[in-house]
């Protein structure tokens, strides 16, 4: 019985041990880049992968384009005033500085772990504001810029909308598949759990004590009643023969 239960509660803890990884997995943000995937992680389906790989080699290519077209304006020649130059020039650098270190950084880290949901997360995050940035450079570029540079921003910016876009439905897939698996997990710790542990083996013991034999009583003689001994009989002594040497006394005159 003892092993029985000994393997149930293996099965337990192992399932336990299952659900955190997942719920770490899926809320807590990366906190470590350079980190390597835990060796324990389970084997990612080839779909999966194949589908990553598309997205990123897309990502990857655009970003390229958006640098070379960025490093080719000339901000300096806009016909606007020199606060709206200096802040899209510090746009500009923040953008470049973004796609030349943090994305390669992040993109490496879910090549490494491609279903990882707090890498995803983060490389989402860093689509997200960069898109927003840089879709302001492209929109001041159409408004003071040449129409050259424009048009080649333009199309960065919706094939930086794409990347992001099936980045996102990827996303969204990963999550719910993580979510019904989560909940199959809950399912079998639940069962396990509730479920009535085997019945034990039954050990008869005897602990009723025996009935005790009824004490034979010895049989008691009574005792006669105790009686005074009478004092032996006194033997008469016989009358004595001695002569009477006493003279006879002479009876008194009248």
């Amino acid at each position: 019985m003892n092993s029985m239960l000994n393997s149930r509660n293996s099965t337990v803890r192992a399932l336990l041990h299952a659900l955190i990884a997942l719920f770490a997995a899926a809320l807590a943000p990366a906190q470590n880049p350079a980190a390597a995937p835990a060796p324990s992680e389970p084997p990612v389906a080839y779909a999966s992968v194949s589908e990553l790989n598309t997205i990123l080699a897309q990502l990857q290519q655009t970003a390229h384009s958006i640098q070379s077209d960025l490093a080719a304006i000339r901000v300096e020649k806009w016909k606007t005033d020199g606060a709206t130059k200096k802040q899209t020039l510090a746009d500009v650098e923040s953008i470049q500085r973004n796609l030349q270190s943090t994305l390669p950084e992040t993109i490496a880290q879910l090549n490494n772990s491609p279903e990882d949901l707090g890498t995803s997360f983060k490389l989402y995050r860093n689509l997200d504001a960069l898109y927003s940035v840089f879709g302001s450079v492209v929109e001041l570029a159409g408004a003071f810029g040449s129409k050259d540079d424009f048009q080649s921003l333009d199309n960065d910016l919706n094939a930086l909308k794409s990347a992001r876009r099936s980045f996102g439905d990827r996303m969204q897939k990963l999550t719910a598949s993580k979510e019904d698996e989560l909940t199959r997990l809950r399912a079998q710790v639940k069962t396990l759990t509730t479920a009535p542990p085997p019945p034990p083996k039954k050990i008869v013991v005897d602990d009723a004590e025996p009935p005790k034999k009824p004490v034979k009583k010895k049989a008691t003689t009574p005792k006669p009643p105790a009686t005074t001994p009478k004092p032996p009989a006194s033997t008469p002594k016989p009358p004595s023969t001695a002569p009477n040497t006493q003279p006879a006394t002479a009876p008194p005159s009248k």
